[in-house]
């Protein structure tokens, strides 16, 4: 990686022995990747750095690791590898440096953003509509202008998107992949199969060493299914509402037995329980574990978890507490956090799930 020349360095010589051994070249697609390779690039790099699902398995494996003087620690090399890759594609290049400090950047980019909710609405309602009891049809928009809510989301959502979508394609590049192989469906449908089964996060098919690394277990796997559903079920009840509201005229707020609030019920506790059963994983990480990922990594992850967290939460309870005073209070705290999410998106863990499928696309190339 540019300014990291030693990254490379430690790269070609502990896998340069991988590929000599070869003992866990079932465990994942990593082994398989790096055995077409000789010498290692930047971009080869950060192709196995995001193919590398991080169960820890090999480590588990390996007759080189510590204290052996040949020192492989092939998790703790790939994590350093994936959050370089993370700064190196991000754009602009200045704004990598949130990567460094993503809990400041996660509760910055939320009180920004929860601060110009309350300035709207305070504008809108006055400082007592705050506290006032809304209730019936377009109760929100009497507080925050239906137009504004939209334009707000749609350009943190095309901002987003654009960022990812260009970090994507230059990974994509350095890894060798052409412009002709982005168009072929079938690796994206083979690429996408390996995403949502989470197929190298099994750990050779034990599980994840992780977090007690000496009993591999499916729950890590598990959690992340639960989060990938509750963000599915929440994309679902945003799109059903739409639909209801801008073609068949309902306005919100929505009955409780109605398909978008059920559907956002359902995803909001599913997102709950993921990201709370990965924070506590982490609460039971050994510290020695720590080793096992490179600097910095642990805090991208708790401040994404937490963030999805204050997500579901605040959501959660603006639909209990909906035709309370309560409602514009946690409306401009759900608004905060789900504003925050979007805009720490490109410079936060979100990321690592565009890389990675942008990894398992090239991998399935060049398998092919």
């Amino acid at each position: 990686m540019p300014g990291l020349p030693e990254l490379l360095d430690e790269a070609n010589r502990q896998l340069t022995i991988c590929n000599a051994c070869r003992y866990c070249e079932g465990y994942c697609a990593v082994f398989p990747a790096l055995e077409r390779r000789s010498v290692l690039r930047e971009g080869d790099v950060a192709l196995l750095a995001n193919l590398c699902h991080d169960c820890r398995a090999c480590y588990q494996a390996c007759m080189y690791a510590p204290p052996h003087e040949f020192a492989v620690n092939v998790p703790a090399l790939l994590s350093r590898g994936r959050l370089e890759s993370y700064r190196r594609y991000a754009w602009p290049g200045a704004f990598a440096r949130l990567f460094d400090h993503p809990r400041h950047a996660a509760a910055g980019a939320s009180l920004i953003v929860a601060v110009l909710v309350l300035v709207a609405i305070v504008v809108r309602a006055g400082v007592g509509g705050l506290v006032a009891v809304q209730t019936g049809p377009g109760a929100f928009y009497r507080l925050i202008a239906y137009e504004v809510m939209v334009a707000v989301a749609m350009i943190l959502s095309a901002a987003a998107l654009t960022l990812l979508a260009g970090g994507f394609y230059r990974l994509w590049r350095d890894a060798g992949g052409s412009r002709r192989q982005l168009l072929d469906l079938h690796l994206w449908a083979g690429a996408l199969s390996d995403a949502a089964k989470l197929r190298y996060l099994r750990g050779g098919g034990g599980g994840c060493h992780y977090p007690d690394p000496l009993r591999p277990a499916q729950a890590r796997l598990a959690h992340h299914h639960v989060l990938v559903a509750g963000f599915a079920l929440a994309f679902a009840a945003t799109v059903v509402a739409a639909f209801e509201q801008d073609v068949l005229g309902l306005i919100p707020p929505y009955p409780i037995l109605s398909a978008p609030v059920l559907l956002g019920i359902a995803g909001g506790l599913l997102v709950m329980a993921g990201a709370g059963g990965l924070l506590l994983m982490k609460r039971r990480e050994p510290a020695a574990a720590h080793d096992l990922r490179g600097p910095g990594f642990r805090a991208l992850d708790v401040a994404f978890l937490v963030l999805v967290e204050s997500v579901a939460v605040t959501g959660l309870l603006l639909l209990v507490m909906r035709a309370t005073p309560a409602m514009g209070p946690l409306l401009v705290a759900h608004l905060g956090a789900v504003g925050g999410l979007f805009a720490t998106a490109p410079y936060g863990k979100f990321v690592h799930a565009v890389h990675r499928f942008a990894a398992l696309l090239r991998d399935r190339a060049e398998a092919r």
